[in-house]
This record gives C-alpha cells, structure tokens and sequence, in this order.
C-alpha cells in the first residue's frame, strides 16, 4: 500500500474538475482506497499496488501534469485495521 502525499507547486483551481474526475476513476477501478485535502497545501492518497506502478499512475495526475503539484510517496503494509477495513490488510 502507498500513501502519495501531493503538495500543491502552484493554483490547482483550474485543474480541479479533471483532478478529481481522476480520482474518481481510480476508486472505481479499486487502484484508490481513500483520498482527502489538506487544506491551502496539498492532500493524501492511499492507494493499491506496488510503488513504480503508484508512482506511474500518479504521474499522469491532471495536477502533475499541469505542473501545479508534486508527489512524495511513503509504502507500507498494514498490519491492523479498524472493524470492517480487514479488506485493507494483506
């Protein structure tokens, strides 16, 4: 699993619509399992798969590729989860 933080680089604004319809289709196709703001900086994905495939889908980021965000990865396999998020372990 991968937590992808995105840092905004520049006004996201304009760019939000296709950015989310991104995010949107990854959820469908189970590649995305959560993602959320953090307010005025940036937001935190967490996704499925190994790393160079994560780092290959977030490149093609409608933010990314407008040049108004970059990406830090973290990878991890959890090891406990919530009741109902046992789905989440491996």
């Amino acid at each position: 699993m991968i937590i992808v933080l995105l840092r905004y680089t520049g006004d996201v604004t304009p760019h939000r619509d296709a950015h989310v319809a991104w995010l949107r289709t990854a959820l469908a196709e189970g590649r995305l399992i959560t993602a959320g703001r953090q307010p005025e900086t940036g937001g935190v994905l967490i996704a499925r798969g190994d790393r160079s495939e994560i780092e290959a889908w977030a490149a093609q980021d409608p933010y990314r590729l407008a040049g108004v965000a970059e990406n830090d990865f973290v990878e991890f396999t959890p090891s406990m989860a919530a009741p109902g998020l046992e789905s989440l372990l491996p």
